[in-house]
């Protein structure tokens, strides 16, 4: 079935896709202490919900991108219900794909939870820092691993051990790129309980309002692995959090 179909039915409880409560979210938000009028870059920007709630309290300019249409619609109407003011775009196309008129001219450059689009965790925060002013912030989310993975647990799931570091190691990449990590806003097993959760409640609903449905079996039985592969491993080994560094801190060079 369609990827961004089988998001949209898994995530249509979701306020942000991601495993982290929306209190942590306003904390983040809080924290960035943004001008009006600073501008502010979305790569996967999702529902659009980061970039509006910058917008209701700051006045920020904002570009989301991502590749999904069911998110770029809900960004769209979130923008118009309840900012409309505001000078926000989001556009549907691949995150990779995106160039800004001028490098080096954002004030808040993000990826939240999707660091596949530049190929991992480095290559995100070598792109994003490409398009950062020279005193900025780069906000990434990230999983990590709690504890060494399962060989079961990786196969469940389709990744490899080199493909996450750990808490640490994700802080050290970036470090090693000359940025400094501020904060982190790391979720807790309710975070990830609340964000898997509500995926296995959404797909359930789905399927018994829509029987007749095609992808009725399909969106079940992934949602169904994906539950077992988290209640038996996953809850335990993998982490996941939001790292904000800062672009042109007080004696860092690139390499430090």
């Amino acid at each position: 079935m369609d990827l961004w179909r089988f998001f949209d039915i898994t995530h249509r409880e979701h306020v942000v896709w991601n495993p982290i409560s929306i209190e942590k979210l306003e904390e983040l938000i809080a924290l960035l202490r943004l001008r009006p009028g600073a501008r502010v870059l979305d790569i996967a920007s999702g529902k659009g919900e980061f970039l509006v709630r910058l917008a209701e309290r700051y006045g920020i300019e904002g570009v989301g991108v991502d590749l999904s249409p069911y998110c770029v619609a809900d960004a769209q109407r979130k923008h118009q219900q309840r900012v409309p003011e505001a000078h926000l775009r989001f556009l549907e196309m691949e995150g990779a794909d995106y160039a800004p008129d001028e490098l080096e001219s954002f004030d808040v450059v993000a990826c939240i939870g999707a660091s596949w689009i530049y190929g991992g965790h480095k290559g995100t925060l070598s792109a994003l820092a490409s398009m950062a002013a020279g005193e900025s912030w780069i906000v990434v989310g990230e999983p990590y691993w709690r504890q060494p993975p399962a060989e079961e647990y990786l196969a469940a799931i389709g990744e490899q051990r080199s493909t996450y570091g750990t808490h640490k190691e994700n802080v050290e990449v970036g470090q090693a790129q000359g940025l400094e990590l501020a904060y982190t806003l790391v979720s807790s097993p309710d975070d990830w309980d609340g964000y898997e959760g509500l995926q296995w409640c959404a797909a359930e609903r789905w399927a018994r309002a829509h029987p007749e449905d095609p992808d009725v079996e399909a969106v079940l039985e992934r949602v169904r692995r994906n539950k077992m592969a988290y209640l038996t491993w996953g809850r335990e080994t993998l982490g996941w959090a939001i790292y904000v560094f800062m672009k042109g801190a007080y004696g860092l060079k690139p390499g430090c």
